[in-house]
């Protein structure tokens, strides 16, 4: 297929040219992958050895997929880095342009050419934002051979998912620290405020942005970082947002109750109990989906308010394709079990013959979790009708897994379903991604790319 790239591909495209350190914040469909690699192509000398960091199924699908869908890039040879040590190992030995490798693997990577035999001097950073963590090992990792990469791009269309502090980390491996400064806790005392603290250690939990410091961060990255929004450039297919109460029994509200506030729930042969605020929080988001697992791993079933739900959405669909998110593993049974009751085989994603299968209208049920298909997949072929059966506290997963099927190319109108259970855990989960979505939009608009004069 010929390349004809928009405007704003051109300019995104020369952004990586341009900069030796860059941040692209393009929102999905955007082509993202497509001009990061006209970019790479046009740098490569035949020396320059280039590394993707990708989700898994993104480094095993996307970007071959992308090089061989597009004439100019065919040219290229990906070799990917997955798979066995003994397979990775291998692929490292091949003769390529550019290699790509899961971000699970890449403490194994850095310390594989330990000590200061990196040799890639241009490296891709696809979900940017999965390195939010300073304490992660896959940052320390990237952080240590940060010196020897000549060239890095981090892609990311969330770049801020839980707020300003996971900026830092992300930052920190364009720039090496120049911009917000060498260390975690330089950044919190310059820009923040403590929020939420523990009394008895001392430790802070939540930080809040000093007055003012949001207006600073932003104008601090915005010479390497630039953001563009889907709506701005492409023409965006409607979408509707649904939200779907169900009211859980007297007697099954007692139970959820209880455990909230006492913080066990005592069964005959094993209780559901919980020992902090976050493990409160993941036991309360089970119950309201309609089971819990207790503490020997048991299914307990609590309700079936969000399958009843279900079925009249399942309904209303006559036959269209669904692609639903879940939360838990005793989400995913009970959903299977539910359609096989009704003589419907669900599938997941597991494999490219599944992407395939979906894109190509022969699968009516996908079952998914968010945190598997929230990066760089392509399904709006496939359908247009999303229904979050379980609900994540993470926006970021929350607005990539929308964006798989809500994104240029799809030619109807998206209809996202959210089964929330009323008087519950639920409805603050919606509550947060709205907020954490407005504070992210700053972020976005701060460092808004200009074109031509477009603001």
């Amino acid at each position: 297929m010929k390349y004809v790239p928009h405007d704003y591909q051109d300019y995104a495209a020369k952004q990586i040219l341009d900069k030796p350190a860059c941040g692209l914040f393009l929102d999905m469909g955007m082509g993202k992958t497509v001009v990061t690699l006209t970019a790479i192509s046009e740098l490569l000398d035949g020396v320059i050895k280039v590394l993707i960091i990708a989700p898994l199924r993104v480094a095993e699908d996307t970007w071959s997929k992308e090089c061989e869908k597009w004439d100019h890039l065919k040219h290229l040879r990906i070799t990917k880095v997955l798979g066995s040590e003994k397979k990775r190992l291998a692929a490292l030995e091949a003769k390529t342009d550019i290699y790509v490798i899961n971000r699970e693997n890449v403490a194994w990577l850095v310390k594989h050419y330990e000590p200061n035999q990196w040799p890639f001097s241009i490296v891709v950073i696809d979900e940017l934002s999965s390195f939010k963590s300073a304490s992660a090992l896959r940052f320390k990792a990237l952080r240590k051979v940060r010196p020897l990469i000549k060239r890095i791009v981090g892609l990311t269309g969330t770049p801020a998912p839980n707020g300003l502090i996971d900026l830092w980390p992300q930052i920190c491996l364009l720039d090496r620290g120049e911009r917000l400064g060498k260390t975690l806790g330089g950044y919190q005392e310059r820009y923040f405020l403590p929020d939420v603290m523990d009394r008895n250690t001392g430790v802070v939990y939540k930080y809040k942005p000093k007055p003012n410091a949001e207006r600073a961060i932003y104008n601090c990255i915005a010479d390497i970082c630039m953001s563009m929004k889907a709506q701005d450039y492409l023409l965006m297919p409607p979408r509707i947002d649904n939200y779907v109460r169900v009211e859980m029994s007297v007697k099954e509200k007692a139970l959820y109750e209880q455990l909230e506030r006492e913080m066990l729930l005592p069964f005959a042969d094993g209780d559901v109990d919980v020992v902090n605020a976050a493990a409160l929080s993941n036991k309360l988001l089970q119950m309201a989906n309609g089971a819990v697992y207790d503490e020997f791993g048991a299914v307990r079933k609590i309700h079936q308010r969000k399958l009843d739900a279900l079925e009249d959405l399942w309904e209303g669909a006559n036959g269209k394709p669904m692609l639903m998110f879940y939360a838990y593993k005793h989400d995913k049974d009970r959903l299977i079990e539910f359609f096989k009751a009704r003589k419907i085989k669900p599938r997941e994603l597991n494999t490219s013959q599944d992407i395939t299968d979906w894109n190509d209208g022969k699968l009516e049920i996908v079952l998914a979790h968010p945190a598997s298909t929230g990066h760089g997949l392509n399904l709006q072929a496939g359908g247009n009708i999303i229904i979050w059966f379980g609900l994540t506290w993470s926006l970021e997963l929350y607005q990539q897994a929308n964006g798989r099927l809500y994104r240029q190319g799809q030619n109807e109108t998206v209809i996202v379903h959210h089964i929330v259970t009323r008087g519950t855990i639920d409805e603050q989960v919606i509550a947060a991604l709205s907020r954490k979505e407005v504070g992210q939009m700053a972020l976005i608009e701060a460092v808004k790319a200009r074109i031509g004069g477009q603001s």
